[in-house]
């Protein structure tokens, strides 16, 4: 009797081939012939699973990259600024696999400016992603005096480190090291609550501590 597989493993086969392929050859040379090549499946198989179409595994390869982001595993700090740098680290790629990862999601986010259909679903993970530091950094500030309209454009500025972080590993040939991610999220972090007063009720506390 023959051994049963399954489904979603075999997807999951498959969207790595894809990763491996874009990652080395880019992501207009993704075919079924390639994608065959590199999972030794056969073709017919491959479209049993995805339809006669590439795009129905380009989409579904894309889903499981988003996914794989939102599922790593993050250690979070208690202290609110640190939990920034905790999260621009867990968002970065770090190893191997994840540099692989990035130069993918960094292809699709590329491709998906004159492709209205990629376009939405990377938007949706874009505004969950700004509005996720925007929360971070509110909690970081909050012992400082600082408006709506500052809080908005130091999250954009957080939200251009992720993005510039994201794109300029995806040049690299090697993954970018925690360490120095850590680094660079620290002092940025430390520049920019410098650059707001604290609030009156942070100054009473410490001085009720003193």
């Amino acid at each position: 009797m023959p051994k049963r597989v399954d489904p979603e493993v075999r997807r999951e086969q498959v969207a790595d081939a894809v990763i491996d392929e874009i990652a080395e050859h880019g992501i207009r040379s993704v075919t079924l012939t390639r994608i065959s090549a590199r999972t030794g499946l056969a073709i017919g198989s491959i479209r049993h699973y995805f339809g006669d179409n590439v795009r129905e595994v380009m989409r579904f390869t894309l889903g499981v990259l988003m996914q794989r982001a939102a599922r790593r595993d993050a250690r979070m700090s208690d202290d609110p600024v640190a939990r920034i740098a905790d999260v621009i680290a867990f968002a970065t790629p770090t190893d191997e696999q994840e540099h692989r990862e990035n130069i993918a999601l960094v292809e699709y986010r590329v491709m998906a400016r004159t492709d209205p259909e990629l376009a939405a679903d990377i938007a949706a993970t874009s505004l969950a992603a700004e509005e996720l530091i925007r929360s971070l950094l509110r909690e970081a500030l909050a012992d400082r005096v600082v408006d709506e309209e500052a809080l908005h454009r130091e999250a954009l500025l957080l939200f251009a480190l992720i993005e510039g972080l994201s794109f300029s590993s995806a040049l690299f040939s090697a993954p970018l090291q925690e360490t120095d991610v850590r680094a660079v999220v620290t002092a940025t972090m430390q520049r920019l609550r410098d650059a707001y007063p604290p609030s009156e009720k942070a100054v009473g506390g410490a001085a009720g501590e003193s």
